[in-house]
């Protein structure tokens, strides 16, 4: 097996593990959840906020640690982190044990991509790492497929299904070290620290900063403006979960496509769409059809855009991979959490349209923001 096959299969695996399961199960989960262990909304909102905050600390550990220590341990310990949290949530016996899980199952999500982005760099040839890379960071895509499949499948047995999740986990843990190289990034010479912002970081921050605020008025509002103009319950909703994730499939393409038609290009080409599905949910006159079908292009264009983020990130940081995909990354979740109380806000404030029409708007700036270096560096 080639090495872009081998490690993109472990990748692909181990980010539908850590995002799908370990992280975005728990809310498909959460009613029957809530049900058994009276949680509260206090206390789902702590883990809701500590999740942000573990992720954020976790990518940057993530990619100081790959540098030091390797790939194949930061990526073995991603998956160990995931198996061990969602262990603990099928045993937790009370809230507070289970909040603790639920946090630590969420630190895998910030571990699992920077050492990903490394072993392609390290073992893969040139010509195909960006593919290699976005057919990877596609496996969230998976992962919200097959989570939300469980959660229709297995509704009320959450506890079966996380214990199912963590031997998963475990089977990537060890797949691991058979696929994913030993060489640390500093036996070649590289740098370690922050690194110089120059202006192609500087416009992969902007840029993927407002892609990710606009991204929350599906992430974090979807399912309350869908049930609120459709009257959809958890069913409806865990369909659209799926959409959502079988759209995000697209997002393998994503290395092709800039390849083919540069970086700059698809990124406008997909925040298009983008901001037409923030539309749907707050302007347009929804249908259940509509909705799905929104579902599906927003799964794609979040996904496209996440792996064309990280293709500017590597490129930008050409020599050290892992940190290059952690400040794109990290700059997405940084906008999530500004855009989702903004969000909150301005639909109190003002309603539905209003805020989608703000939000939409705030997806079509981020195309304003261009990497010019890396067009032609894909055109050459």
């Amino acid at each position: 097996m080639s090495p872009a096959l081998r490690i993109g299969m472990t990748g692909f695996g181990l980010i539908a593990v850590c995002y799908g399961f370990a992280r975005f199960a728990f809310g498909l989960f959460l009613p029957e959840i809530d049900h058994d262990l009276d949680l509260g909304p206090a206390l789902s909102g702590v883990i809701s906020g500590g999740s942000f905050a573990g992720y954020c600390l976790a990518i940057i550990a993530s990619s100081i640690l790959t540098e030091k220590i390797g790939a194949r341990a930061v990526a073995m310990a991603a998956a160990i982190v995931a198996a061990v949290g969602m262990a603990g949530i099928a045993l937790a016996p009370t809230p507070v044990f289970l909040a603790a899980a639920v946090l630590l199952a969420g630190l895998s999500t910030g571990l699992a991509s920077p050492p990903m982005a490394a072993a392609v760099a390290l073992a893969v040839r040139q010509e195909k790492q960006d593919v290699t890379n976005t057919m990877i960071n596609a496996g969230t895509s998976a992962g919200l497929v097959m989570s939300g499949t469980a959660a229709l499948a297995m509704a009320g047995q959450w506890r079966l299904a996380f214990l199912a999740f963590t031997v998963v986990a475990a089977a990537l843990a060890a797949a691991a070290i058979f696929s994913l190289p030993r060489e640390r990034a500093r036996e070649k010479g590289r740098a370690v620290g922050w690194p110089p912002m120059t202006g192609s970081l500087l416009r992969l921050i902007a840029a993927a900063f407002l892609m990710g605020a606009a991204s929350t008025a599906l992430w974090s509002f979807g399912g309350q403006l869908v049930s609120q103009r459709l009257g959809w319950g958890p069913t409806g909703l865990g369909l659209l979960w799926i959409c959502i994730g079988v759209g995000g499939m697209a997002g393998a393409w994503a290395g092709i496509l800039v390849a083919r038609f540069g970086l700059d290009y698809v990124h406008r080409a997909f925040l298009a769409p983008m901001a037409a599905t923030i539309l749907v949910l707050g302007v347009a006159v929804p249908t259940p059809a509509l909705v799905l079908i929104a579902g599906l292009v927003f799964g794609a264009a979040y996904v496209m855009l996440t792996g064309l983020y990280l293709v500017w990130g590597v490129r930008a940081l050409s020599d050290r991979p892992a940190t290059g995909l952690m400040i794109g990354f990290l700059t997405i979740a940084i906008g999530q959490t500004a855009g989702a109380p903004l969000f909150g806000l301005l639909l109190d404030a003002f309603g539905a349209a209003p805020a989608t029409m703000a939000f939409a708007a705030l997806a079509l700036l981020a195309g304003l923001f261009q990497d010019r270096g890396a067009t032609l560096r894909a055109a050459a």
